[in-house]
């Protein structure tokens, strides 16, 4: 069972920084795209920065410059390195990862984690 984990969420004043990060756990055969979402109660889960296998980057314009998207050695964890936070920031912090379970397996199956509360005080 494949399952991804997520720590590191919690309570930080405005420009303050914060780092949650995202970990797969059971048998699989290698991890694709990774990548962070956010979500605000009542609006879409909105993108906020992915990275590729091969360590390519992209973010929202929200968070460029402030976030920073980054893989383990073992590429099956993923940390999102926050700073100069803002209220707005402010969400349930979503892990994703396409995760190809076995050598032969044409697709990747998409996973996600349970979520992690950032909040942003001003």
């Amino acid at each position: 069972q494949v399952q991804l984990v997520e720590s590191g969420g919690g309570l930080v004043q405005a420009g303050g920084p914060l780092r949650p990060s995202c970990a797969a756990s059971g048998r699989f055969y290698t991890t694709n795209t990774m990548a962070w979402y956010r979500q605000i109660p009542g609006k879409q889960r909105e993108l906020v920065a992915t990275i590729t296998s091969g360590g390519t980057r992209n973010y929202a314009d929200t968070t460029k410059g402030r976030f920073t998207i980054s893989r383990g050695n073992a590429k099956n964890t993923v940390s999102l390195e926050m700073n100069s936070l803002k209220p707005e920031d402010t969400a349930v912090y979503y892990c994703y990862a396409a995760i190809r379970p076995t050598g032969w397996s044409v697709r990747a199956t998409d996973y996600w984690g349970q979520g992690t509360q950032v909040t942003v005080s001003s």
